[in-house]
C-alpha cells in the first residue's frame, strides 16, 4: 500500500511537472501554430499575387498573339513568280515593288518646269487636282497601264514582267509623256529605295550608280540593274546616291538634294539638278533617285533585269507590240467574264474595265506591325510583324487594307481572279490572333502610318467589323465548286483557312453578343458629349444613327443580320470541306426565326426594324461659350429631351433594311412586303442614283455629326449597300409573295446606279466613294475605287 502510494504519489508529482512543462509548451504550439498558419497565409497570398501577376501577364499578350494553326498563306514571294512584281504601292502614281518584306522599292516623280505652284508629284494626293488618273488595264499577273492627266501634261506609265523562278524575273515599266497644243518642259525622276523600317539594310542590301546604270544587290535577289532607255528630248540628268530617314520622307529629301545649275540652258534658264548628299558618308545609299531634265513628247523606258533569266528584257517596239497584245487578251478576257459588249456602249465598257483595272491596280503588299490594345494592357502594343497583300479602297485617301471593305472588293477581284482573292483572304486570316480577333484597319510600314491619323492608328480588340470578308469566301466556294473539289490547290487554301475562319466567327459570338437572348451588339460606342449621336465606327456605317446614349442594353439590328449571314456562310464553306454543319445551321436558323427577330427590333407603330438602346431625338448641337478667357468656344451636343429605352425608329434607313438586304426574311413575309413598298418612296431612300443611306425624313438627315465632322452615312447614296440591296432583290424575284414587286425595284434600282455612276465619271473623271441623293453628285474622296468598282458586277447582273 505505502509503495502504492509512493507510485500514485510519484506519479502525482510527475503529473505535477508534466502540467507545469505543458503550460509553456501549448504556448510554444500556439505560436508555431499561428506562425504556420501566417507563413502559410503569405504563401498562399504571394501565390496568389503570382497567378495574378502570370494571368494578368497571359491576358496582357493574348491580344498580339498570334492563333497557333497553320499558316493559310502556304507559298508566297519568289515561290509565286507571276505575282512576285507588282505594281504593290497604291499609295504612290506609279511604283513597283515586290511581295517580300526586304523588297527594294522603285517610283516615279515629276513636275513641270517653270510651274512652282504644282511642286512634285508622287503621293496620290487629292489636293494635287489631278484631272484623273487610274489604271486603262491591269490584270494582276503580268500587266498594266494607267493613264495620269495633269493638264497640260498626259502621262501613259505601264510595265510588263517576264516572270522568273530564281529571282524574280524581269521587268519593264514605260513613262510616255505628251502635252496638247505645246512643247512643256518635265522633270522625270525615277528613284529605287530600300525600306529601312526594319534595321539599315547594309551591309546585305545595296543600292548605286554606275556608268549611267542603277545597281542593286539584296540576299533575296542577288544582283540587279535598272537601265534607263529614252527616246525624245533630254536636255540634263543628274543623280545622287543618298540617305533618306524612310520611304515616308522620299519627296522631301529628294527636295533637299535639289540645287539650281551653274549654266544656263537656252530659254529654258538655270535648271533644278541633283547634288550629291552629305550624308552619305555616315552610311550606304538607301535612296537613289534619278532625274531627267526632257522635253515633251518624250518616253522613258525603265528595264530591270536580274541574272537568271535567258530571255531578253523588253525595249522599245518590242515593248510596244508587247503591251498591244496583252491589251488584246485584256479586253478578251474582261468581256468572257462581264459579257457586257452587247448591254452597253463602246464607251461604257472602257469604263468599267478601268473600274475593275483600279481594283486590280489598288491592290498593295504590306508589311509591319500594327498597333493594338485591349481592356488588360495598359497601353498600346505592337501586334506582330506580318506580311499583308491587299486591296485599298481609295489610293488617294486610303491606301490602306480595311477588312469589311475587303469583303466587298473580294466579290469583284474573285470574279475576276478566284486565285488573287483568296490569296488576298488568306493573308488578311493570317493576321488573326489567339483570341479570334482580327484588327479592322492595318496600317503597315511607315508610309501608311504617315498617311494615318494618330487617333485612328491604334486597334482596340474590342472593335468588330461587319464579317463580309466570310460572306464573300462562301459566295467564291458556291459559285466556283469545281475549283474547290478534292485536290484543288484552293481547295487546301480553303482547309488552311476553315480554323481560322471559326475562331473568328467564334470571336464574334462569344463578344459581341447582346444581354437579350440572340440580340447583338456593336462595341466602341463613346459619349464624347460632342457628338450628336456618336459614332459606331465598328459597325462599317460610322455616323448613321443609332441609340443617342451608348449603354449595354443596346440591340443592333443589322449586327444581328451579319451573324445569321455568318453562320450561313460557315455551313457553305463546311459542307463543301465535309465538315459537320449542324451548329452552324442550328444558329443560322435561331437568327432567321422572324418571332425573334420581331420581338427584338420590329415597331409596330412605324412598321419597320430598327436598333433599340437608349435614345432620345431631341438632341442638338449648340456652341457652348468659353468658360475662361484663354479658351475657345466649341460646339457640344445639348439634350433637350431625355432620353428612354425604345426602338430607334426616327433613324430609318440602311440598318432598318438588313433583314431584307442579307436575306434573313423569308420570301412570303410580310415584313418584306412592307420594306419594298419603302423602297419605292421617294420622300424616304429611293433617289435617282440609287438608295439613300438614310430617309429624308429622319431628323438626322444630312446633320452634321459635330462641328468638323460633315454628314457621312446620313443620306449619301453608298455602292456597297446598294449592291446588298440589288443582290437581295433579285433573290427575291425569283419566287414569293413579292417576286414581281422585288423584280421592277430590281431593275430600276440597277439602272438608276449605273447610269449615275457612269454618267459622274463621265462628267469628271472618277469613281467617288459616295454620291449625293439630291443630284447624283460624286463626293466623299476619289478615286475610290474600292467598292464603288462593283459597278462592273451590277452592270454585267453577277450577284
Amino acid at each position: 500500500m505505502v509503495r502504492h502510494r509512493k507510485i500514485v504519489s510519484s506519479q502525482h508529482k510527475h503529473g505535477n511537472n508534466n502540467t507545469g512543462s505543458n503550460s509553456g509548451s501549448g504556448r510554444n504550439s500556439n505560436l508555431f501554430r499561428f506562425s504556420s498558419i501566417w507563413k502559410t497565409v503569405v504563401g498562399f497570398c504571394c501565390l496568389a499575387f503570382a497567378i495574378y501577376v502570370s494571368v494578368l501577364g497571359y491576358l496582357e499578350t493574348r491580344v498580339n498573339t498570334p492563333l497557333d494553326e497553320e499558316k493559310a498563306v502556304l507559298e508566297t514571294g519568289i515561290f509565286v513568280p507571276e505575282r512576285y512584281w507588282g505594281s504593290y504601292r497604291p499609295g504612290v502614281y506609279f511604283g513597283i515593288k515586290s511581295r517580300d518584306p526586304r523588297s527594294p522599292v522603285f517610283g516615279f516623280m515629276w513636275y513641270e518646269i517653270g510651274d512652282t505652284h504644282k511642286g512634285i508629284r508622287h503621293w496620290c494626293d487629292q489636293n494635287d487636282n489631278l484631272m484623273s488618273y487610274g489604271w486603262l488595264r491591269h490584270d494582276g499577273f503580268l500587266f498594266g497601264e494607267q493613264l495620269i492627266l495633269d493638264m497640260p501634261l498626259n502621262i501613259v506609265t505601264s510595265f510588263i514582267k517576264t516572270p522568273g523562278v530564281v529571282n524574280g524575273g524581269h521587268w519593264t515599266a514605260r513613262i510616255n509623256v505628251t502635252s496638247k497644243h505645246n512643247k512643256k518642259t518635265v522633270g522625270l525622276i525615277w528613284y529605287g529605295a530600300l525600306d529601312e523600317s526594319m534595321g539599315p539594310a547594309a551591309p546585305h542590301s545595296r543600292l548605286w550608280m554606275e556608268n549611267g546604270v542603277m545597281k542593286g544587290h539584296t540576299p533575296q535577289l542577288d544582283n540587279f540593274r535598272i537601265n534607263f532607255i529614252h527616246e525624245g528630248k533630254l536636255h540634263h540628268t543628274s543623280y545622287s546616291e543618298a540617305v533618306a530617314p524612310g520611304l515616308h520622307l522620299l519627296k522631301e529629301k529628294f527636295y533637299s538634294l535639289l540645287k539650281p545649275s551653274k549654266e544656263r540652258y537656252g530659254p529654258i534658264g538655270q535648271l533644278p539638278i541633283l547634288q550629291p548628299d552629305p550624308k552619305l558618308n555616315e552610311q550606304n545609299a538607301n535612296f537613289v533617285p534619278v532625274q531627267m531634265i526632257v522635253e515633251t513628247p518624250f518616253y522613258l523606258d525603265v528595264v530591270y533585269t536580274t541574272e537568271d533569266l535567258p530571255t531578253p528584257p523588253l525595249k522599245g517596239i518590242e515593248y510596244t507590240n508587247e503591251m498591244e497584245m496583252h491589251r488584246m487578251k485584256f479586253d478578251l478576257e474582261f468581256e468572257r467574264k462581264f459579257n457586257l459588249d452587247d448591254k452597253y456602249a463602246e464607251l461604257d465598257v472602257i469604263i468599267a474595265r478601268a473600274a475593275l483595272s483600279n481594283m486590280i491596280g489598288g491592290i498593295g503588299y504590306f508589311y509591319g506591325a500594327g498597333r493594338v490594345k485591349s481592356q488588360h494592357t495598359s497601353e498600346p502594343v505592337p501586334y506582330w510583324r506580318a506580311p499583308l497583300y491587299t486591296a485599298v479602297p481609295s489610293r488617294s485617301f486610303f491606301p490602306r487594307g480595311f477588312l469589311w471593305d475587303e469583303g466587298f472588293h473580294g466579290l469583284l477581284i474573285g470574279h475576276w481572279s478566284p486565285q488573287i482573292q483568296m490569296d488576298i483572304a488568306a493573308h488578311w486570316l493570317d493576321l488573326i490572333n489567339v483570341e479570334g480577333w482580327i484588327p479592322r484597319e492595318q496600317i503597315l510600314g511607315v508610309e501608311a502610318v504617315a498617311r494615318v491619323p494618330k487617333e485612328f492608328i491604334v486597334q482596340s480588340n474590342a472593335a468588330a467589323n461587319p464579317p463580309m470578308l466570310l460572306v464573300q469566301l462562301a459566295h467564291l466556294v458556291r459559285n466556283n465548286p469545281q475549283l474547290f473539289g478534292p485536290g484543288q490547290t484552293l481547295r487546301g487554301t480553303l482547309d488552311r483557312m476553315f480554323p481560322r475562319l471559326q475562331a473568328w466567327y467564334q470571336w464574334f459570338q462569344s463578344t459581341q453578343k447582346g444581354d437579350e437572348p440572340t440580340a447583338y451588339r456593336w462595341r466602341g460606342r463613346e459619349d464624347d458629349g460632342l457628338q450628336l449621336n456618336p459614332k459606331t465606327l465598328t459597325s462599317g456605317l460610322d455616323d448613321y444613327p443609332r441609340a443617342s446614349h451608348p449603354s449595354d442594353i443596346e440591340r443592333h439590328v443589322d449586327l444581328r443580320c451579319w451573324m445569321y449571314a455568318a453562320a450561313d456562310a460557315m455551313a457553305t464553306i463546311a459542307f463543301h470541306l465535309f465538315i459537320e454543319t449542324t451548329k452552324y445551321e442550328a444558329t443560322r436558323d435561331q437568327l432567321g426565326d422572324e418571332e425573334l427577330l420581331n420581338e427584338l427590333h420590329w415597331s409596330p407603330e412605324t412598321q419597320t426594324y430598327a436598333d433599340y438602346g437608349l435614345h432620345s431625338d431631341g438632341v442638338k448641337l449648340v456652341r457652348q461659350p468659353a468658360k475662361a478667357p484663354n479658351e475657345l468656344s466649341r460646339v457640344v451636343r445639348s439634350v433637350l429631351v431625355p432620353p428612354k429605352p425604345t426602338l430607334v425608329t426616327s433613324a430609318f434607313g440602311y440598318v432598318s433594311l438588313f433583314p431584307m438586304l442579307l436575306m434573313v426574311l423569308k420570301p412570303e413575309s410580310p415584313k418584306l412586303g412592307k420594306i419594298l413598298e419603302d423602297l419605292d418612296k421617294p420622300e424616304l431612300l429611293w433617289s435617282p442614283y440609287g438608295l439613300r443611306s438614310l430617309s429624308k425624313s429622319s431628323p438626322y438627315y444630312m446633320k452634321r455629326n459635330t462641328e468638323h465632322d460633315p454628314p457621312y452615312w446620313r443620306g449619301q447614296v453608298w455602292l456597297n449597300i446598294n449592291y446588298l440591296a440589288l443582290r437581295a432583290l433579285k433573290h427575291y424575284s425569283r419566287a414569293g409573295t413579292y417576286a414581281k414587286r422585288a423584280a421592277d425595284l430590281y431593275e430600276r434600282l440597277r439602272d438608276n446606279i449605273v447610269r449615275n455612276v457612269l454618267a459622274e465619271y463621265k462628267r469628271n473623271g472618277y469613281l467617288w466613294e459616295q454620291y449625293s441623293g439630291e443630284d447624283g453628285k460624286g463626293s466623299g474622296c476619289k478615286p475610290f475605287t474600292g467598292w464603288t468598282a462593283l459597278v462592273v458586277l451590277i452592270m454585267a447582273d453577277e450577284y
